[in-house]
């Protein structure tokens, strides 16, 4: 028998994340751990300073033919960062 205030663990844990408005942090870190991930060791290696603000993501680049290549693969990158996460996080990139 189940007491009225008795609630799964992953109910409670949700309704914990939506009281106290973390649910968009936590997607936040999701995104910047799975960087390394979706882009790759290499590029990962080669980008730095990354900051979500707004739904976008801000990458300090260190190469000009880099931030090319990720001009390029932005939509793809962006999707697949949004897949990681489990949720619409981000909508833009911005390279630096």
């Amino acid at each position: 028998m189940r007491r009225s205030n008795e609630k799964p663990l992953k109910a409670a844990i949700e309704e914990f994340l939506d009281s106290y408005h973390l649910r968009d942090k936590l997607n936040q870190a999701k995104i910047i751990a799975a960087w390394e991930k979706v882009v790759g060791e290499m590029v990962a290696k080669n980008t730095s300073q990354l900051h979500i603000r707004n739904e976008v993501l801000f990458v300090k680049v260190n190469s000009a033919a880099l931030r090319n290549e990720l001009l390029f693969a932005r939509n793809k990158i962006i999707t697949s960062l949004n897949k990681e996460a489990g949720g619409n996080v981000i909508n833009e990139i911005v390279l630096t």
